[in-house]
């Protein structure tokens, strides 16, 4: 089950338990009930720390692995064998029930410790998510720290019929006491404003009471994080506010063109490039998302940004990098039916499709590389293009046309999303050729049509392109003094992470720059509190 190098380095990890863990296994003949024994047994003689111990496998679900703290009595369970993706949330799961220490700070701990009730988490993922284990790591920690929080893992393609039930069709889907709870990413922080009402008045109160920074990083992508670094590192005042780390690069499944890495993915790039920020005096405000940048230098030289929650933060300099997101096809049914079938990750969600024909939406390099994926996992894919011949590399047609199972169609114009009201039926499209409307009978629509700017908090506050980028100059700097951008926000014409992280290191020197030739602004911060930011009080 597990080879001798990863014996090897989990028994290293193991080392760390210092309370004893137990591993309770449901476990029946099947190929993944033994898979699954098989790895419960390698476990636990990894460790004198850890201990399989017999409980009756009634009302659970089997093949599944259950932790519990001998400590605390905490719960964590994993319903599937939880490898690929999910091995780091194993592992983690192992080590925080045997009370090796969180890393989250001690109010955040101390608030999940002081939720009061029960609370019934069950996390439906694929092996194939990268986004799936933040979310089951967040709640695995909870219930690691709250014995009245329990967390199971739910692999969608082991039990399809409950998924199926469920209507769980896109991962991950988090349901809190039977009740549907989430879907998507989501980050500890939203999931405690949910919980806990008065989350979000300290939070609004915490951020409120922050001194004035000396560069703001809005976005925590590649851009984002490299230009925090570099400004960092210049031993000025510098804060980071992002709704979460990684951005576009949480998607991203094969790296293999980040120049010094012959090989990586995205989440791992995106824990790196976590740790390397915080390595440094930054002030990271996550799981907060940006409402609107209030811009009045005319009247004073901070730049105010607002956050969702009501608070503000205040800043000589500013740099937007907030990337982007999949484009909508924005026809009827769309989101009527997002996460019940229609779909913009191929790798997550691909394999809750598993022998059901599925629809991919554009024919560039994303489009057929989904297609081929998903082919391997469906029983067949229909590939729509608007234009009259395919736009991905050569290699990539050739492959897929190669595949008996991908049809391609030229020329198509989806028109409508098809469901019954709870999940995807088909969709309507119109043949460009003849101007007839053509219905497709298909189970999932996976949309691979480029991305949008994240620029909609702007509201016009610095020159964009018509496609909503940010205008930038040789230093990152935008049409107004103090304001920068990076990253795949910006008019950039090639949307790389390596290019990417270099605009970032640009911003922030630009900011640098513009902060060592600008004086210091004459205000209080007590001014830029106010609710109107344009009635300043003089120092």
């Amino acid at each position: 089950m597990l080879d001798p190098h990863v014996k090897t380095q989990l028994k290293h990890y193991l080392a760390n338990l210092q309370t004893p863990v137990e591993l309770v296994k449901f476990v029946d003949d099947s190929p993944k009930g033994k898979e699954l024994n098989s790895l419960v047994e390698q476990i636990a003689a990894l460790s004198e720390n850890v201990s399989i111990s017999p409980q009756s496998a009634a009302g659970e679900r089997v093949p599944s692995m259950l932790i519990r703290s001998a400590k605390t009595g905490s719960e964590i369970r994993f319903a599937g064998v939880p490898m690929g993706h999910e091995f780091t949330s194993l592992v983690l799961a192992l080590l925080h029930s045997g009370s090796h220490p969180i890393k989250l700070d001690e109010d955040v701990i101390e608030q999940v410790r002081g939720l009061k009730g029960e609370y019934r988490f069950e996390t439906f993922i694929s092996l194939s998510c990268q986004n799936c284990p933040d979310v089951v790591q967040v709640i695995n920690m909870m219930a690691a720290i709250n014995p009245s929080i329990t967390s199971v893992m739910i692999d969608g393609a082991v039990y399809t019929e409950e998924a199926e039930t469920r209507n769980v069709m896109a991962v991950p889907t988090v349901f809190l006491n039977g009740e549907n709870f989430s879907q998507g990413r989501i980050t500890l922080s939203t999931i405690l404003q949910r919980l806990d009402n008065q989350s979000g008045d300290r939070d609004r109160e915490k951020i409120n009471r922050k001194e004035p920074f000396d560069v703001l990083v809005v976005g925590g992508g590649p851009a984002g994080a490299s230009a925090a670094i570099y400004a960092a590192r210049k031993g000025v005042r510098t804060g980071i506010v992002a709704d979460k780390f990684g951005g576009q690069l949480l998607d991203t499944v094969a790296i293999e063109n980040f120049i010094s890495v012959k090989a990586t993915d995205g989440p791992k790039l995106v824990a790196s490039l976590e740790e390397h920020v915080r390595e440094y005096d930054v002030d990271i405000m996550a799981g907060q998302r940006v409402a609107r940048i209030i811009e009045a230098r005319e009247k004073y030289e901070y730049t105010v940004i607002e956050l969702e929650n009501g608070a503000r933060l205040s800043s000589r300099s500013v740099i937007v990098a907030t990337g982007a997101r999949w484009r909508e096809m924005n026809v009827p049914g769309e989101q009527d039916y997002r996460g019940k079938g229609v779909a913009y990750c191929p790798h997550c969600d691909g394999p809750l499709f598993k022998g059901k024909s599925v629809a991919v939406i554009g024919g560039g390099n994303s489009g057929i590389e989904a297609a081929i994926d998903l082919a391997g996992i469906v029983e067949h894919v229909t590939v729509l293009e608007f234009d009259t011949e395919l736009r991905a590399d050569e290699v990539l047609q050739r492959k897929a046309q190669s595949m008996g199972n991908i049809t391609i169609i030229l020329q198509a114009q989806t028109q409508k999303v098809v469901g019954d009201g709870a999940r995807v039926q088909g969709l309507e499209y119109l043949d460009r050729a003849t101007g007839e409307t053509q219905s497709l009978k298909v189970a999932g629509i996976f949309v691979q049509i480029g991305l949008v700017p994240n620029t909609e908090f702007l509201n016009d506050v610095v020159e964009m392109t018509s496609r909503g980028e940010v205008v930038v100059g040789a230093r990152g700097e935008s049409s107004v003094p103090g304001i920068f951008a990076a990253g795949d926000v910006t008019n950039s014409p090639f949307k790389q992470i390596i290019i990417a992280m270099g605009s970032g290191a640009t911003a922030s020197l630009g900011a640098f720059d513009y902060l060592i030739r600008t004086p210091l602004p004459p205000v209080t911060v007590s001014a830029l509190r106010q609710e109107k930011p344009l009635h300043v009080e003089i120092a």
